[in-house]
């Protein structure tokens, strides 16, 4: 269980529906007396993912003592101007490949940073501080807005353009898919194992049809591929290492 945070601070997260907001859910609210929850529909071909997020919100309150006081009000904003800025294969009908850049064109340009913007900017209003985000360095797809000097970087500006501090917390940045259902079950044990792979979604092509041993999803794009990938390491580790029989 991570370590209280100091009295009073008051976090939003960015709650998107997907296994690692969820993971920074449980996280926020083993730490914080008052989180409340963002979420964006920017027109993403996964959509169902926001569909998921009224149920997990709902019994992810159930897990510890004292959650569901902590958890306060869930806001949804609509962002489709993201889509109106170019297509991509995370918001249009299109296959996933990399581009000529690098990059696969699953990335949004800006939209972490867009969306760190509008929840500072509800933050504000709110009389929040912290600001809790899923990112991750370790395993990303080379993403720059999810990478920690970007970040960093962004949590400064914040801070400036509304002139009250803000802290950007990013508790995977540094873990990798099995980290991350490590530190579910951490922080809520198999309920919580058990909640995330059932009821988020992390499959870019929307597809929720087939439940798997890490949870919905196609099982072929990159979403799905880095999720069962790292359950399975996951549950590699739990398994008891077998002891050498004396020869």
């Amino acid at each position: 269980m991570s370590p209280a945070a100091p009295a009073g601070r008051r976090a939003l997260v960015l709650f998107s529906g997907g296994q690692d907001s969820t993971t920074c859910l449980a996280w926020a609210l083993a730490r914080f007396p008052h989180v409340e929850t963002i979420g964006f529909d920017y027109g993403q071909r996964h959509r169902v993912e926001l569909d998921c997020r009224a149920t997990l919100r709902s019994r992810i309150v159930a897990l510890r003592p004292g959650w569901a006081a902590r958890l306060g009000d869930d806001h949804l904003l609509d962002v489709d101007v993201l889509k109106q800025l170019g297509a991509s294969a995370m918001t249009d009908d299109i296959a996933i490949a990399t581009q000529a850049d690098g990059l696969p064109n699953t990335f949004v340009p800006g939209r972490n940073l867009l969306f760190f913007t509008l929840a500072s900017a509800l933050a504000y209003r709110r009389g929040l501080d912290v600001l809790v985000g899923g990112m991750s360095q370790t395993d990303y797809s080379g993403y720059p807005d999810c990478r920690d000097n970007t970040l960093k970087a962004l949590q400064v500006a914040l801070s400036l353009g509304i002139d009250r501090p803000l802290t950007l917390e990013t508790p995977l940045m540094w873990r990798d898919k099995a980290d991350a259902w490590q530190l579910a079950h951490q922080l809520g044990g198999a309920p919580l194992v058990e909640l995330i792979r059932t009821e988020t979604h992390t499959c870019y092509l929307n597809q929720r049809s087939t439940l798997h041993a890490w949870g919905y999803g196609c099982g072929e794009c990159p979403a799905c591929r880095l999720r069962a990938q790292g359950y399975r390491q996951w549950v590699a580790r739990l398994q008891p290492t077998p002891r050498a029989i004396p020869g």
